[in-house]
């Protein structure tokens, strides 16, 4: 049977606009409230301006979970127009009830068109992860589909994808991870008062303070270390920054020295990612050779 493939994300992904249209893939923006004041992410701003919102907020901004009714008018959109395969791939499902609400409209699409599970599936993928770090996946799933490969080969390329792919970021203040929760506010004061940073990553969708460094310059030799001793040899990686680009270009280029080869690219940390982190951060992306032996 000829597949019809339609990749769905949504604006967590960080995944730049021009990939996003380059490849059609689909993104559902998340509301983010702001004071009182609500915006859509990727319509409202772009990451560099809402680092200025971000920063002038009186309150820690929030962000909304995109509903099951909103699900399903797209699943029913789709089907209309005659996809056979719909694939959406979610922000961390543990930090967001968004992947349960897909899961939910999926069932009730179903439902509704009993006929359709065997002419149009929809997969619901849990990327376990936040940023570019499910948004480059994504965008190369799109080019797969592009290029005429299967929605089954899609999807294993995916899940594998995520279970071998980790996160080390920083943020170079603790004031929006202690009120994010992302830290303990006693851990946060006490590394405050030390002046201590923590190398956050993500495990089983659980973020995990991987280590703690002394001091803004010791961030990036100490992000720089853990990619050299994990990454697999010769494969991709990316980075991620915040508003001040100055840190992301000091790891790139320590990285590519110590690598041999750049990185895909480097992306601004959009509102899930800096909303917890702050508008300061710096990050990479890259396949663990640790996460390949589990």
């Amino acid at each position: 049977m000829n597949q019809k493939i339609k990749i769905i994300t949504d604006s967590a992904c960080d995944l730049p606009a021009m990939l996003e249209a380059e490849e059609d893939i689909r993104i559902l923006n998340f509301p983010i409230t702001v004071d009182g004041k609500g915006y859509e992410e990727r319509v409202d701003f772009t990451p560099d301006e809402f680092y200025q919102i971000l920063r002038k907020s009186e309150q820690i901004p929030t962000t909304s979970q995109y509903t099951a009714l909103r699900f399903g008018e797209v699943f029913e959109e789709y089907y209309k127009e005659g996809y056979t395969d719909l694939i959406y791939v979610s922000i961390n499902a543990k930090a967001s009830a968004t992947h349960g609400n897909a899961l939910m409209a999926r069932d009730a699409f179903y439902e509704e068109h009993p006929e359709a599970k065997e002419t149009c599936r929809i997969y619901v993928i849990d990327s376990g992860t936040y940023t570019i770090a499910y948004g480059y996946p994504v965008y190369e799933a799109a080019r797969k589909a592009a290029n005429k490969v299967s929605a089954e080969e899609i999807v294993a390329y995916l899940e594998g994808y995520f279970r071998t792919s980790r996160i080390y970021f920083a943020p170079y203040t603790l004031e929006y991870v202690k009120k994010s929760g992302r830290v303990s506010c006693v851990a946060a004061f006490v590394g405050e008062l030390m002046g201590l940073k923590p190398i956050i990553t993500f495990e089983k969708g659980e973020s995990k303070t991987v280590s703690k460094v002394r001091g803004e310059k010791a961030i990036i030799p100490a992000i720089s270390k853990l990619v050299k001793q994990n990454i697999i040899p010769h494969t991709e990686y990316l980075l991620i920054r915040g508003e001040n680009g100055a840190h992301a270009e000091a790891l790139k280029k320590d990285l590519e020295k110590a690598l041999g080869y750049p990185p895909v690219m480097t992306i601004p940390a959009g509102g899930a990612i800096s909303i917890n982190a702050g508008p300061d951060v710096v990050g990479v992306v890259l396949k663990d050779k640790n996460l390949l032996e589990r």
